[in-house]
C-alpha cells in the first residue's frame, strides 16, 4: 500500500485545498507550531479547510525543548492547537539538526541521550492525552542520536530525498522537498503513507475519534472554535459563553486552568452548560467576509470580533464556526 500525501507549513503561504485534494493526495501533515507554544500562521486555516473538504490530516511539531520536561511542554502547546481540529493521521513530534543547535546554543549539550528522553516525553505526552504519537526525522539524524530502538515503539515518519525508497521501517516517507502540486505556491514536500492511519486511530478510539468496536456514542454537543485573546482568563471565558471553567478545563484537557495561552484555541460549547442559552452561530463559507455575515444576521463587525475573539477581522476562515448573537 502506498497513499499520496504532502505536508505543509505557513512557508507555502494560502494553500487552495480543494486543488489539492483533486489533484489526487489523500492525507496532509500540517506544521501546527513549534517550541512551547507558537502556532503557525497558517495552521488554522490549513486544518479548517482540510476538515472542511474532507482531507485526513495531521499535524506535526517542531522540537527545540532541551529537556523531558520542555518536551512534554511542547506537547501541551501542540494539543492546545490542535484540539479543536479532526486529525486522522498522527501527531508527530518534528526532530532535526535545527533542533539540536537550538539547543546547543543554550548552552545544554545535545547527546544522543537527550534526543531519545525529549522524543520520548513528547510523545508519551500526546498518548496519555489520547492521541496517536508519531515523531519525524532524517535517515543521518535517526543514525547519529536516536538509534533503532524508538521506530520500534513510535509511528516514524523517514525523511530522505531519494528517487526509490531503501526499506526502512517506517510509516511515513517523505521523498522530497522540490514537489510541485496544484494549487500551492512554490516548492513542497511530498510524502508517500505505507500505513492506514485513519482505520487505526479510529479502531483504537484515539484523537478523540470514535472506536469501530465501541457503542454509538449519544449526539454530541456542538462546540465552537475560540482563539484566546491577551488578557483573558478561563474563568472569563466560561462568563462569556454561559458555561463553566471545570467544562472548559475538562473539553480541552488543561491541567492547569491559571495557565492559558494567546494565540492558543479552546473548543466551548455553542450552548454554553446545556441550559437553553438562545445564542446563535454560523458556519464560515468559502467567499464570506465579517462585514457580510454582521449584516445578514443584524450586527455588527466590531460585535462579531468582540463575542468570537477574532483579532482581525480580514482573516476568517470556511469552515470555522462563529457566534453570531
Amino acid at each position: 500500500m502506498s497513499i499520496k500525501g504532502l505536508d505543509v507549513s505557513e512557508f507555502q503561504g494560502e494553500v487552495d485545498w480543494e486543488r489539492v485534494k483533486a489533484a489526487g493526495y489523500k492525507f496532509a501533515m500540517l506544521r501546527a507550531g513549534y517550541g512551547y507554544d507558537t502556532v503557525d500562521k497558517q495552521f488554522r486555516r490549513n486544518a479548517s479547510e482540510c476538515n472542511r473538504i474532507g482531507l485526513p490530516i495531521g499535524a506535526y511539531w517542531f522540537c527545540y525543548a532541551f529537556s523531558p520536561e520542555k518536551a512534554a511542554q511542547e506537547a501541551d502547546g501542540c494539543l492546545s492547537t490542535i484540539s479543536g481540529y479532526r486529525l486522522d493521521y498522527p501527531v508527530c513530534y518534528d526532530i532535526e539538526q535545527a533542533s539540536a543547535d537550538y539547543v546547543e546554543k543554550q548552552g545544554v549539550p545535545f547527546t544522543s541521550a537527550l534526543a531519545r528522553n525529549v522524543v520520548t516525553s513528547f510523545c508519551n505526552r500526546i498518548e496519555a492525552k489520547g492521541w496517536y504519537a508519531m515523531f519525524y526525522t532524517n535517515r543521518n539524524f535517526l543514525d547519529t542520536y536516536l538509534g533503532t530502538d524508538l521506530p520500534k515503539r513510535y509511528a516514524y515518519w523517514y525523511a530522505r530525498y531519494a528517487d526509490q525508497f531503501d526499506g526502512t521501517d517506517c510509516g511515513m516517507w517523505q521523498y522530497t522537498s522540490t514537489g510541485s502540486v496544484p494549487g500551492i505556491s512554490g516548492n513542497v514536500d511530498l510524502d508517500l503513507g505505507y500505513v492506514d492511519y485513519p482505520s487505526i486511530i479510529k479502531d483504537a478510539g484515539l484523537n478523540h475519534l470514535a472506536g469501530g468496536s465501541a457503542p454509538a456514542p449519544s449526539p454530541s454537543p456542538q462546540y465552537i472554535t475560540y482563539v484566546i485573546q491577551p488578557g483573558d482568563t478561563l474563568s472569563g471565558i466560561a462568563r462569556r459563553y454561559g458555561t463553566t471553567v471545570s467544562t472548559l478545563t475538562q473539553l480541552n484537557g488543561i491541567s492547569d486552568p491559571d495557565k492559558i495561552y494567546a494565540g492558543n484555541t479552546l473548543k466551548v460549547p455553542e450552548n454554553g452548560t446545556g441550559t437553553g442559552s438562545s445564542a446563535q452561530y454560523y458556519t464560515i463559507r468559502s467567499g464570506d467576509t465579517l462585514s457580510e455575515i454582521a449584516q445578514r444576521f443584524g450586527t455588527t463587525v466590531s460585535a462579531l470580533a468582540r463575542l468570537n475573539g477574532i483579532s482581525d477581522p480580514d482573516k476568517i476562515y470556511a469552515g470555522n464556526r462563529i457566534r453570531v448573537k
